[in-house]
């Protein structure tokens, strides 16, 4: 078939120049041997050198010490060839294990692939043609991948031959050896093993079936050590499943009952349940787990009871964990084994033999290879619902299933119970004892012969079987139910379930086929026919009655010959209707690919049949031949690739027709012919991806013809051939439109074939072709680049042939001069619009290939290449914009548009990032490539200045680009293209007197480009000098564009923080920096970037279940929002979770969520108060009662959880970090921290000090020193803080301490820390006098709790008089709060009291506050501070109101004193007189009464928040 090959050969002239072009440039100059190598290996050491030393300190153990053995060897490697003494062959030899090592050594530390010639040195791409370079890549890729998956296969133990048959074959079997059945059944027992998918609840294999015998043996004791089965046919689809389990049930036949025992009068031979075992075999067939010598146990578990059938037992076992099985179950050994059936048996003897039962999977195998003849009917007893009829109980059913022929002959044996048991006449299912709706889930294979299958119908018998034999004897069949094997359309039974209908009749009419064959045998059948199928009453069907009992049944047919769809019988039995041969072939095309798959062999049969029997007539030429286009795209298909090999066979060992040749060349001539012709495009496409196999068939249909004939009419078939090529290369030469799709299809299945794999016989054609290069390549390019960059465009990345296209793309463009660049434009004519079109479509083809390369990033010597051609084609292309495309008239706006965006991209791509490589490769790419983007970013620049007065039409589409170029980190590159921002400005400036647009589109894409991972401290610097160098320049943007550049810089500032800190562990800092980015953008009012700030930190704070902190950030969102019908902005639903249109919606919607997250951080407080103002627009302006109804409830809830639900009161830290080792955003500054339920202070500061492990903890609370503050480390001062109550004013009356306590520790705003000073000498008459206090009232600038924990604070110092008031209140306070105690429990003890009373009253104890009076009641003291007017009052004022509380609480303790302590008691009164005497003559009197005492409590508490104000009197004071 030499003839045939050189033929081929003539198909596209334009293919034939571009080979000869690579065979032009193709031959490679030699690298001298020995030196380079030595150069590589010691480059190589280098660079693995510093990638070792970086394992090491990362402690990579593992990786660490593979790399190390691998310099070991090529150190060793390399002196041996510098020695010289090594024979010529063995120097070859360590030359290639050099270069593996080193290839492979690149490979898994994730260097570049080196590609390199037959001989192993490194290829020049100068000196390669792109062709070559392509494929050397493909080879050297494919090498280091196959030594990988060694490596990878020697660790893991596994058989690489195993691994190579696994992937070779798309079909698996699991072998299966019984060794053992270790259960006390007690009687005759039935084994039957298959395989079962617990999630979808269904068995997907037959039975494996062994009889096991009483006494614990098989009972077919020949097979005791040998009762070995497949389970084949298994597929990928099985491999995926998520579990595959391995089942075993165990039915025992015998007596109804074990426990009886007197044989004789019992009936035997019952099928009855008994228990199942279970193993999840999903790691064996995953081929996890390979050990056919390993015994696994699988356990056993009985049945519980007559309800619990053998399927649920199964489904129970899957679900529980452990099995109580009591040493009962089996032992197999299982293994999974590659091939169908005639493969496993040539390739495993020793476990597969023709003993072996074979257990097939209930469906076909993913391939049906010819020849393979199946015609199996899987039948499943599924579950029926029977009547108890007159017996008092529910029946003992018994299902007899058996096939009879339409004359009621019934067939024999041609019912499989199980693989490895003989075929039966009849199968009887399981008994369970009075169930009236048994579920059998029992499954028998019905093999019957093709010829009968029409005839036949399966046959159901129901009959109640009694436990004792005398009774069962008399039992009748008391009903019957079928169903027929082939439907009244001539197809077989439809696989799925049937629910058939239940007759009723005498036994011996049921027995009689023709009683019920022409009644209905399932409910739709009935229907079809105008009956009822409810079954709620009797009906009479002739001698029938259909019976209230249910039956259902479910099949699946397993044939290769029965068909279940009737156009495809139609066409399989053509013969019998040739009136109907058109429409069947027509409908072919509309049946089900799997269907026609299972039927391959026959179908093809049928239609080269329908072919050389009408081989005079063209009648049926086109519709087969589209017929057979159609199933070669099937088989083309990904779901149906598995069956290539079954057609190769076919082609190779079944396809017989002779003739075939000659008409469908034809008919394929006629459609490239008639390409344009509407109609005749769609199929010809089909046609020319299947023209491979179309080929195929007409060279064997022609080679039989030769071995029958002689070669007779080779002549006619040479012209024939030939005339047909002629016709795809004028179909290929045409400019229409409609042919583009076809032609790019014939590029794909013919041209690049023969390019990348060219035949032998093609040589010939290369060498005579002979001319001037520029004008080869002018022909290739006219002809196929336009064509080549379509089909690129086309193709998909996950395409095998995309990389390929690329590289002959690659390879056009560059053997393209400046001359073919013009020529190029001129072959377009003076159609302005297809030269558009060319570049628009050009731009975006480049740009995709550069934001997805189709090659891996370790070709990097192909990756440049590509990118230096695309770097010249793209600077031609601009050269091309700026001649036709650039004056007033001819300005194309998107096409400029598309060339930035392109240049953009090419000198933003990965590749081109030189500063993420080492110093090595980074020093390779400059020396042999230079830096592109540094030429391309010039080149940007270039063309933006020329577009003069089109500038505006960019802005500010470009900034976002420009801005990405700008960012790159190449000095050189920053300085030429950020000058391009002023002239933005400028431009807008000069085009609506502000630069708005620039400003707020820079300020956008900086805080997406500087997240990103772009931008630096250098680019801050260069942008502020740059910038404000040419604003202070202009005379208009001097003041305005300062302000500008100025506000870019300080957001550059904040957002370089983020990012510093965005991946840190330390999600407080994280959210410190958010804090700071959303600030900013709320103070410059660009809502839509503090919003999506708001949502960086909400997120923030439901990682750490800060749910309170969560809903105040939200709050600030909806705060942005109003309650009305205006449309919602795009900004303000940045999240898909939220669906509003108006603005009203969604601050519902987020109400909504903010009062989850309170509830969530138990604050019923704010959630009230939010859900106030929702119910407001529930109830007047929405009028949604059910939502108001659903969030007063809430609330109710919520209002309940505030008197009932104990909450932890968090305490609350200062914490200062000082020196310049911190961040500056927190350094030298002090923080108020609220702390995590029941959190001490100790684990707050293991919590900070793990944070900062560098930071050293300061042992005093006082401010540090300039010295600290300034020093390079690190310093943390913490100490707990108490929140100042500041409650809330529309309580201004006594209220439950429960509703207090909240306000104690949220809502606060005011923090002190107290510590006592002495100041001057010690005055030993009066220690008070010179004992300050040193208070420091931290302020926040929010409340706590807010969005953040914490907040920043300031300081301030409070004097010794202030230090008496607040001791004065604090005492007073704590006396009322223990007279209220008393009060409510008369049972307390009293000693706390005394204690405490004596304390005040008695002035030997504690001093009272005499000293106070003589501190701060002197005439010196007034003179000296008459500020302090208004603060001395309040203290007198105090004091006086001590004596009420104290007189409360002396009488309390009169009334409770023992008399033990009457004493006591007196002196205690006797002190207080004397108090009281002296108080109120100096400060007059005050009455109170016991229910006027809590309310002072309030008053107490407000007074302690107040600014130290005057004291208003109670009721009933005295002045």
């Amino acid at each position: 078939m030499h003839w045939y090959h050189g033929i081929v050969g003539c198909v596209y002239l334009a293919l034939i120049l571009v080979a000869s072009c690579k065979v032009s440039i193709s031959v490679t100059n030699v690298i001298p041997n020995e030196l380079p190598l030595i150069q590589e290996v010691t480059t190589t050491l280098r660079e693995w050198s510093i990638i070792w030393r970086q394992l090491y300190v990362v402690n990579n153990r593992e990786m660490f010490c593979s790399v190390r053995h691998m310099i070991y060897d090529l150190i060793e490697w390399r002196s041996q060839i510098l020695s010289g003494t090594l024979p010529q062959d063995e120097l070859k030899e360590l030359k290639k294990k050099v270069t593996a090592k080193i290839d492979y050594g690149n490979r898994i530390l994730d260097l570049d692939l080196v590609v390199r010639d037959e001989d192993g040195n490194i290829l020049d791409p100068e000196q390669t043609s792109t062709i070559s370079l392509f494929r050397a890549h493909e080879i050297a890729s494919k090498q280091v991948e196959e030594r990988l998956q060694e490596e990878k296969s020697q660790k893991q133990n596994i058989d690489i031959n195993r691994q190579a048959k696994f992937a070779a074959t798309p079909s698996f079997a699991l072998f299966v050896n019984l060794k053992n059945v270790v259960c006390k059944i007690g009687e005759d027992a039935e084994v039957l093993m298959s395989l079962y998918d617990p999630l979808e609840s269904k068995f997907i294999s037959e039975n494996y079936l062994v009889r096991w015998s009483s006494c614990g043996l098989p009972k077919d004791i020949d097979r005791l050590h040998n009762l070995r089965a497949v389970f084949t046919d298994l597929g990928s689809k099985d491999l995926k499943r998520e579990k595959i389990s391995f089942v075993c049930q165990i039915v025992r036949v015998g007596r109804m009952e074990l426990r009886d025992n007197n044989t004789r009068k019992l009936t035997s031979g019952l099928r009855r349940p008994f228990g199942v075992a279970v193993m999840d075999v999903t790691d064996i067939i995953n081929g996890k787990v390979d050990d056919e010598d390993k015994q696994h146990f699988i356990p056993f578990q009985p049945v519980a009871g007559e309800n619990d059938f053998l399927q649920t037992v199964i489904n129970k076992v899957i679900a529980a964990k452990e099995v109580n099985h009591k040493g009962q179950g089996l032992w197999v050994t299982l293994k999974l084994l590659p091939g169908d059936i005639h493969q496993i048996r040539k390739e495993f003897p020793h476990l597969v033999d023709r003993s072996t039962a074979v257990a097939r999977k209930m469906g076909f195998p993913e391939i049906i290879m010819p020849g393979d003849v199946r015609n199996d009917i899987y039948v499943t007893l599924v579950q029926g619902d029977f009547d108890k009829g007159s017996k008092t109980t529910a029946k003992n059913v018994e299902v007899t299933v058996s096939v009879y022929d339409e004359d009621g002959k019934r067939l024999e044996s041609v019912i499989f119970p199980g693989a490895g048991d003989e075929a039966i006449s009849e199968y009887k299912s399981v008994i369970y004892y009075q169930v009236k709706q048994p579920r059998w889930f029992e499954t028998v294979k019905v093999a019957i012969p093709i010829e009968d299958v029409n005839r036949s119908h399966l046959r159901f018998t129901f009959r109640h079987r009694s436990s004792q034999d005398s009774k069962d004897k008399s039992e009748k069949i008391f009903a019957l139910a079928f169903v027929k094997l082939m439907r009244y359309d001539g197809t077989t039974l439809r696989d799925g379930e049937h629910d058939l209908i239940v007759y009723k009749a005498e036994a011996k009419k049921l027995e009689d086929a023709s009683t019920y064959l022409s009644l209905p045998s399932t409910k739709i059948e009935l229907e079809e026919k105008g009956h009822s199928a409810t079954g709620k009453s009797m009906q009479n069907l002739g001698s029938c009655t259909i019976s209230k009992d249910s039956f259902q049944i479910s099949t699946l047919v397993c044939s290769t010959k029965l068909t279940q769809n009737v156009d495809l019988l139609g066409l399989l039995k053509w013969r019998s209707n040739t009136n109907l041969l058109q429409q069947n072939l027509k409908q072919l095309m509309k049946v089900d690919g799997g269907e026609v798959v299972k039927f391959l062999q026959d179908t093809l049969d049928a239609l080269f049949n329908i072919m050389m029997e009408n081989s005079e007539s063209e009648t049926f030429d086109t519709l087969v031949f589209d017929a057979l286009v159609f199933i070669i795209g099937l088989i083309a298909d990904r779901k149906f690739q598995h069956f290539n090999p079954v057609l190769e066979t076919y082609i190779k060992k079944h396809f017989s027709a002779t003739l075939a040749y000659t008409k469908l060349t034809k008919v394929l001539k006629t459609y490239v012919d008639n390409a344009e012709k509407c109609g005749i495009t769609d199929q010809l496409f089909k046609a020319m991806k299947g023209l491979e196999y179309i080929f195929k068939f007409i060279v064997r249909s022609r080679i039989l013809f030769n071995q029958l004939y002689e070669n007779k009419g080779e002549a006619d078939f040479r012209e024939s051939l030939l005339q047909l090529f002629k016709s795809i290369n004028e179909m290929m030469s045409s400019i229409s439109d409609q042919t583009v799709i076809v032609k790019v299809c014939a590029l794909q299945v013919s041209i690049l074939t023969l390019l990348l794999h060219p035949k032998p016989q093609l040589g010939g054609w290369l060498k005579c072709m002979t001319g001037p290069t520029q004008r080869h390549v002018q022909i290739i390019m006219e002809k196929l680049l336009r064509t080549v960059n379509r089909t690129v465009i086309s193709m998909g990345r996950d395409s095998e042939l995309i990389g390929s296209f690329v590289a002959c793309m690659t390879a056009i463009l560059r053997q393209m001069e400046d001359y073919h660049y013009a020529h190029l434009i001129k072959t377009f004519g003076k159609m302005r619009s297809d030269v558009v079109d060319f570049l628009m479509e050009t731009f975006i083809m480049f740009k995709n290939l550069i934001g997805k390369n189709v090659y891996p990033f370790d070709w990097v010597i192909m990756n440049m290449m590509q990118n230096k051609v695309f770097l010249r084609a793209i600077n031609q292309y601009a050269d091309m914009l700026n001649k036709k495309f650039l004056d007033q008239a001819n300005f194309e706006l998107q096409l400029w548009n598309n060339y930035f965006h392109l240049a953009v991209a090419f000198l933003t791509q990965e590749s081109l990032q030189l500063e993420n490589f080492s110093s090595a490769k980074r020093a390779k790419i400059l020396n042999k490539y230079g830096d592109m983007r540094r030429q391309i970013g010039f080149e940007i620049r270039d063309m933006w200045y020329n577009l003069g007065q089109h500038k505006i039409k960019f802005i500010p589409e470009m900034v976002g680009p420009i801005l990405e170029m700008t960012l790159i980190p190449e000095t050189e590159l920053r300085k030429a293209t950020i000058p391009i921002f002023f002239d933005m400005m400028q431009c807008e400036f000069h085009s609506t007197r502000s630069f708005q647009m620039f400003e707020k589109e820079i300020i956008t894409k900086l805080d997406h480009e500087v997240e990103g991972g772009r931008g630096d401290e250098q680019y801050k610097v260069l942008f502020d000098k740059i910038l404000l160098e040419h604003c202070r320049k202009h005379k208009y943007l001097a003041k305005s564009g300062e302000t500008f550049v100025k506000l870019v810089v300080r957001l550059m500032e904040r957002l370089l923080d983020y990012r510093t800190i965005m991946h840190d562990e330390n999600k407080e800092n994280h959210m410190s920096c958010t804090v700071n980015v959303l600030n900013f953008y709320k103070e410059i009012e660009r809502e839509e970037m503090y919003i999506r700030y708001l949502y960086k930190l909400c997120d923030l704070h439901k990682e750490c279940d800060n749910y309170t902190e969560a809903a105040y950030t939200l709050l600030l969102h909806a705060k942005l929002l109003k309650w009305s019908e205006e449309a919602c902005a795009a900004h303000l639903t940045q999240r898909d979770g939220y669906q509003a249109a108006t603005q009203g919606q969604l601050k519902d919607q987020l109400y909504q969520e903010i009062i989850h997250y309170f509830d969530k951080g138990k604050m019923w407080e704010e959630a009230i108060a939010l859900g106030k103002e929702l119910a407001e627009q529930y109830e007047n302006e929405m009028f949604d009662y059910e939502q108001l109804s659903e969030l007063l409830r809430k609330q109710a809830q919520f209002y309940e959880n505030i008197v009932k639900v104990i909450r932890p009161k968090p305490d609350y830290f200062a914490v200062g970090y000082y020196g310049q080792g911190f961040p500056t955003f927190i350094r030298n500054k002090v923080f108020i921290y609220r702390g995590k339920e029941y959190e001490r202070r100790e684990d707050f500061e293991a919590r900070l000090l793990t944070q900062f492990p560098n930071a050293e903890k300061m042992k005093t609370t006082s401010p540090p020193g300039d010295d600290i503050k300034n020093s390079s480390g690190q310093y943390i001062q913490c100490f707990t803080v108490k929140p100042k109550l500041d409650l809330p004013s529309k309580f201004h009356r006594p209220v439950s301490e429960q509703i207090v306590s909240f306000y104690r520790v949220n809502e606060v705003q005011r923090f002190e820390y107290s510590r006592p000073v002495r100041k001057g000498e010690k005055n030993p008459d009066n220690e008070f006098a010179n004992m300050w206090i040193e208070r420091t009232i931290y302020v926040t600038a929010y409340k706590l709790p807010g969005i953040l924990r914490w907040f920043e604070v300031k300081s301030v110092e409070i004097s010794p008089l202030e230090n008496a008031i607040e001791t004065m209140q604090l005492t007073n306070d704590k006396i009322n709060n223990m007279v209220q105690q008393h009060l409510n429990d008369p049972n307390l003890p009293i000693n706390p009291l005394s204690m405490l009373l004596n304390g005040i009253v008695d002035p030997a104890v504690m001093g009272g506050f005499t000293n106070y009076e003589k501190a701060f009641f002197t005439e010196k003291y007034m003179h000296e501070h008459p500020e302090d007017h208004d603060k001395i009052e309040k203290l007198k004022d105090l004091i006086a109101w001590q004596i009420p509380f104290l007189a409360e609480g002396i009488r309390i303790h009169g009334e409770k004193v023992t008399e033990a302590l009457r004493p006591f008691h007196e002196r205690m009164e006797a002190c207080f007189k004397q108090l009281k005497d002296k108080v109120e003559k100096q400060y007059g009197a005050r009455a109170v009464v016991s229910y006027l005492l809590a309310l002072y409590d309030q008053k107490a508490l407000l007074l302690s928040l107040s600014s130290m104000g005057t004291i208003s009197k109670l009721p009933g004071s005295v002045p």
